[in-house]
């Protein structure tokens, strides 16, 4: 077995030689002997020496902010979340809803942009519920809610490093009445800043 590979190669050395362009002998690569597949160590990617360029790009230095935010700026922030809407569910549900997926593709712009202008900022997914059901369900369900929205928002580019999620269930209800339409408005996700 050795020897016919030992031929194969020879002949693929001496066919390559027949084929290509005359090379000098010291730019010519002598292929190396066949390793079987199983001990081939996995090629390392080209990636490795892009990584110190992408690190050497983060680490240029960019104008830093401060830790914490003036009172002017933290106004400009709540403004800003205050425009985004709510993701809203059905009732028992956790899955995002075609009306939900609008609303938060709507959100990522503004998300973008906040998270652009205060990259140190870290915002909250709240998931909400209405008030049937016990307590600890609920938090459950806000909590699915919350992770439902969270990972849209980063599938749609958000980084999820600046996202943190909270389930309240129905402590923190937007809506009192006990109806339908009160109850909807309730199963949401909705997005805040962290202080």
């Amino acid at each position: 077995m050795h020897n016919k590979i030992l031929i194969l190669c020879g002949l693929t050395v001496l066919f390559s030689a027949a084929c290509h362009k005359s090379v000098p002998v010291s730019a010519q690569a002598i292929p190396p002997a066949p390793v079987p597949v199983a001990a081939t160590p996995a090629p390392r990617p080209a990636a490795t020496p892009a990584q110190p360029v992408a690190r050497a790009q983060q680490a240029q230095p960019t104008p830093s902010r401060p830790a914490t935010m003036t009172a002017q700026e933290r106004e400009t922030l709540n403004q800003s979340l205050a425009r985004l809407s709510d993701a809203l569910f059905d009732y028992d549900k956790a899955n995002i809803r075609p009306d939900a997926t609008t609303v938060l593709s709507s959100d990522v712009t503004v998300v973008k942009k906040i998270l652009a202008n205060y990259p140190n900022q870290k915002l909250i997914v709240e998931g909400d519920t209405d008030e049937r059901g016990s307590a600890e369900y609920n938090l459950a369900l806000g909590d699915k809610r919350a992770h439902a929205a969270e990972h849209f928002l980063v599938s749609m580019g958000i980084p999820d490093a600046q996202l943190t999620v909270v389930s309240y269930g129905k402590e923190r209800p937007v809506c009192e009445d006990h109806d339908e339409s009160c109850w909807q408005k309730n199963r949401r996700a909705h997005i805040t800043a962290a202080n």
